[in-house]
């Protein structure tokens, strides 16, 4: 079998497994908030950060936590944290700041009894594997968490999808808010 077989058979079984109605709901919270927040770390911040940038395209405001011209955070936004471990001390401490604060906290995760989920009003668990490689997890022939954040990329790709239906967006639209400075 080749290794892109493998890797997109590992994808499949992954995602088959995650609910899309919670997709569809995330989708809808997202539109009822003023302002979107992201949180990761490392390749799942990069996840984070590839969202971010789609919701842009869609007409979402949305910030990256950690970048230099993030505002402070309040009630009426709404924090969207990954990790595939639910570990990550950064992600945790902000979630647990803004869960603090009255935001809305949705976290991806692999982990439904991570100390990330604790500070969630909403989770989207996709059983991947992680790079700690728990009997629980999801095998995968890859490094890490490569198999997380893969999965992660399509999740957050059908929530914007979801997004750009209930607020009626075409390509047109979005292509409109495209950096033109490339």
């Amino acid at each position: 079998m080749s290794k892109l077989t493998a890797i997109q058979q590992e994808i499949q079984l992954v995602l088959s497994q995650v609910d899309e109605k919670l997709l569809i709901e995330a989708a809808a919270l997202i539109r009822g908030k003023k302002r979107i927040f992201v949180v990761g770390e490392g390749r799942s911040g990069l996840m984070a950060k590839s969202f971010a940038m789609r919701l842009m395209h869609l007409g979402a405001t949305v910030y990256v936590v950690g970048e230099t011209i993030t505002p402070s955070i309040s009630s009426e936004d709404m924090l969207i944290a990954i990790s595939g471990s639910g570990k990550t001390k950064s992600v945790i401490w902000t979630a647990e700041t803004a869960h603090k604060l009255g935001c809305s906290v949705l976290v991806l995760t692999t982990d439904p009894s991570s100390p990330l989920v604790e500070e969630a009003t909403d989770t989207i668990c996709i059983p991947a594997s992680t790079k700690y490689r728990k009997a629980t997890e999801a095998k995968s022939i890859q490094p890490l968490g490569s198999l997380f954040d893969q999965c992660a990329h399509i999740v957050f790709d059908a929530i914007c999808l979801n997004f750009a239906e209930i607020n009626a967006i075409g390509f047109e639209e979005a292509f409109k808010r495209h950096s033109n400075m490339e």
